[in-house]
Order: C-alpha cells, then sequence, then structure tokens
C-alpha cells in the first residue's frame, strides 16, 4: 500500500510540475516584453506579502458584510439580484447592497494579487514546492468564492457561513508559509532551526489554533450577529452562547498554553533571529487577541468589536503561519538573486548582454 501510495504521489507532482512547465512556456512566449527574465527574490518577497495582507484584509471586510447585516445585500450568486450583476434598486436597501456587493469586488483584489505572485514565482522557475503554494492560493479563491455563493444561497445558515471563514483562515496561514519560503534559495539545502522538541509543539500550536479559530465560529454561529435581520433563530446554532464561549475559551488556553511552552523554548535556546522575531508577533498577536475577546465576553459582542475580533484572528494566524514554517529553513545555495539558477544565468544573461 505504502509502495502504491508513493507512485500516486509520484505521478500527481509530475502532473503539476508538466503542468508548471507549460505555463512558464507560455508566459515566455505570449507574456508582456521584459527588460528582466525574472523579478527579484526580494520583489517576489514583496508581491507574497501583499498577497498575505489582502487574504487577511478580506476577512475584515467580510465580517463588516455580517455586523452590518448586509450578508443578503446581493441576495443571489454569481448575480447580485435575480438578472443582474451590479446592485438595482428595489426592496433591499442601497447600504445593504453597496456592502455586499463592494466585498465581492474585493476578492478579484485578491485574485489579481495572487496571480501576480504566480507570474513571479513561474518566471523565476522557482522550486515545486513554492509553485504549489502560489498556484494554491489562486484555486482556494476560486473555492472561496463558491462557498459565498453556497452561503448566500443558503440565506446564511450558521454552518455555511463558518465552511466560508475556515478555507480563509487556511490560505491566511499558507500564505504566510509563502512569504517565508519565496525567500530562500531554490539550490539550498533544508536545514532545522528548531530542536525535535521545539518542532512538535510549533506543530502543536498550530493544530490547537485551528481548534480555536474552529470552535470560534461556532460562537459566531451561536451568536447575535446573523449576517441579516430576515435570519431567523431557529437558523442559527441551538447552543447556549455561554456555553460556547467557555468551550472556545478553553481551547485557547490550550493554544496559549502549548504556545508560551515553545516561546519560552525559542528564548531560552537563543534560536535564529527570524525565529524570535515571529515569536514577537505571535506573543503581540496572541495580546490583542485576547483583550478583544475578553472585552467581547464582558459587553456582549458589541457589533464594532467583530471586526476587531475577525482581523486579530488573521493577525494570530498569520503569525502562527510564520513561525510553523520557520521550524526549517532552505539555507546554503547560489540562487541569490531570483531564488533558482535557472533564472539567475537568464537575468544575468540579459544584464550583461
Amino acid at each position: 500500500m505504502t509502495q502504491r501510495a508513493d507512485q500516486e504521489q509520484n505521478i500527481f507532482i509530475r502532473v503539476f510540475l508538466r503542468f508548471f512547465a507549460w505555463v512558464h512556456r507560455m508566459d515566455a512566449k505570449f507574456g508582456l516584453p521584459r527588460p528582466v527574465t525574472a523579478p527579484s527574490m526580494k520583489k517576489q518577497r514583496l508581491f507574497a506579502i501583499i498577497l498575505l495582507a489582502c487574504q487577511t484584509g478580506i476577512t475584515f471586510t467580510g465580517s463588516l458584510v455580517r455586523v452590518t447585516g448586509s450578508g443578503l445585500g446581493c441576495n443571489t450568486w454569481p448575480q447580485c439580484q435575480p438578472g443582474s450583476l451590479f446592485p438595482t434598486a428595489g426592496t433591499i436597501p442601497w447600504i445593504h447592497q453597496l456592502i455586499e456587493f463592494g466585498n465581492r469586488l474585493l476578492t478579484f483584489v485578491v485574485a489579481a494579487a495572487a496571480v501576480v505572485v504566480f507570474i513571479a514565482v513561474i518566471r523565476a522557475a522557482r522550486r515545486p514546492a513554492i509553485l504549489g503554494l502560489a498556484f494554491f492560493q489562486g484555486i482556494g479563491i476560486i473555492i472561496q468564492a463558491v462557498l459565498g455563493g453556497i452561503s448566500v444561497h443558503m440565506d446564511l445558515m450558521w454552518w455555511t457561513v463558518a465552511m466560508h471563514f475556515l478555507p480563509s483562515m487556511l490560505l491566511v496561514f499558507l500564505a504566510a508559509r509563502l512569504v517565508v519560503r519565496i525567500g530562500e534559495p531554490d539550490d539550498g539545502s533544508m536545514q532545522p532551526l528548531m530542536p525535535r522538541p521545539l518542532q512538535l509543539l510549533t506543530n502543536g500550536s498550530a493544530a490547537s489554533l485551528a481548534i480555536v479559530l474552529f470552535t470560534g465560529t461556532l460562537v459566531t454561529g451561536a451568536g447575535p450577529h446573523a449576517g441579516d435581520a430576515a435570519i431567523l433563530p431557529e437558523n442559527r446554532l441551538q447552543v447556549p452562547l455561554i456555553d460556547m464561549a467557555h468551550i472556545h475559551a478553553g481551547f485557547m488556553y490550550l493554544y496559549l498554553g502549548v504556545t508560551i511552552g515553545l516561546l519560552a523554548g525559542v528564548f531560552a535556546m537563543n534560536l535564529d533571529h527570524r525565529i524570535k522575531t515571529a515569536a514577537y508577533w505571535v506573543i503581540g498577536a496572541c495580546l490583542l487577541q485576547a483583550a478583544v475577546g475578553i472585552m467581547q465576553y464582558w459587553l456582549g459582542v458589541p457589533r464594532w468589536s467583530v471586526p476587531m475580533h475577525v482581523i486579530g484572528s488573521g493577525i494570530v494566524t498569520a503569525a502562527t503561519g510564520f513561525l510553523w514554517s520557520l521550524k526549517a529553513r532552505y539555507m546554503g545555495g547560489n540562487a541569490q538573486l531570483t531564488g533558482s539558477t535557472e533564472a539567475d544565468r537568464q537575468r544575468e544573461a540579459v544584464l550583461t548582454a
């Protein structure tokens, strides 16, 4: 069974490599004229950071849709109103249509950022792991758009909203990983930056965060902000909000406990400065998110606090993604300009011609 699984995995990888090679040829043949064959590794990383910001930011605008009751401002999908791709005058208030339609338009901004990153790493002939991460961002955005359409067609049933939010956090996590990996030379060798016990704690931190995010969607499903005034109480999660909040807090304590143990090890062992920087981000994000969560609990989840909590979730997820990706790192190698030896050679040939 293991040998067969390995063979199937190798076939899968070969198919993707051929696809990436085909895209590279098409870009070279039909792409815009350019004085340099491939963008530098620094520019590729900048594109990846912009993509990460877009993936995190669109979760914030999505939360604005929810707390303003604009979730059904566009009450169909992919059209906004039946027979029209755009908002139309009618029974739905124009402000709700504008907010929901604006959030949909931002999907194209995120998609454009993903396309720019993918073209950049294709032109740089980066290693398959980076190509795969960039490609998955684009596919994930398409899947997210479809999931958003499903939630609209099902009148924002609480579980469809959760199904729409959680993949966004996965895309944020993987975008953070892309930012880390895209800055490594492809001809380097993978070197561990953490001892094995800390690597296990890093895995535990990421896994416990996933549970925290999942239970957070359950709190939202049981909470007061349904996304539209027309949504009936029986379409909400039939669990007392206070009970779900305690469950969510319990898993948050688990995440914090594992993460505190991890961070203590990072600083006690005086690990690589990049790991320490990621650790500072995790600490700051956790403190911010904890403050917002406690405030929500005592104030009864005021409307204005929800976007703050959602953007905090994105920041915590991104910081955890950075730290998780730094368990090991490609180091050494000669491809320090574009990240790949092939693109470095092509770029030098163009610059010296």
